[in-house]
């Protein structure tokens, strides 16, 4: 079987494959410009406003953590007389370690996913497990649960006593 095209069929067809190739260009292109836009601003920090972050914190703070620690952190939730161990009172942790707040040490404790056999046991849900499934787990989910536990953190920074 042979294929017989005519020269018009054949212009034709390099005139709309011509046209098909220009509006995928050019779809590529606004993609491109796009996605460079969204890299770009996405890279840029957000700037912070003054008591945005620990507003946030406390209101991260009310939701999971003062059930235990009290509303304002200080151990005396309506659950802490149900738990063996009574919460710690979190406004005096940079008192107990000599006026020093322990970021990393207090995010991995909040976070639980690290196993400190010298804490003992863990009646504190681990979080880190729960804030990562509420950002769908994977690498989104680790955001969520470093953003969660900046939050936190620096709200229980504000609240030293």
């Amino acid at each position: 079987m042979q294929l017989v095209v005519t020269r018009g069929q054949t212009a034709t067809a390099c005139a709309d494959w011509r046209k098909h190739m220009q509006r995928c260009g050019l779809g590529v292109v606004v993609l491109g410009w796009t996605l460079l836009g969204m890299a770009l601003v996405m890279a840029q920090p957000l700037p912070r406003i003054p008591g945005e972050t620990v507003s946030a914190g406390q209101q991260y703070f009310l939701r999971y953590c003062s059930a235990c620690h009290g509303v304002a952190g200080r151990g005396d939730g309506p659950a802490a007389l149900a738990l063996r161990t009574p919460p710690a009172d979190l406004t005096r942790i940079a008192q107990r370690r000599g006026g020093h707040f322990p970021v990393a040490e207090i995010a991995a404790y909040i976070d639980g996913r690290t196993v400190v056999p010298a804490h003992g046991s863990r009646e504190m849900p681990i979080w880190g497990e729960r804030f990562g499934e509420m950002g769908g787990g994977g690498s989104i989910g680790e955001e969520v649960v470093r953003g969660n536990l900046l939050v936190l953190i620096e709200y229980l920074q504000s609240i030293q006593q």
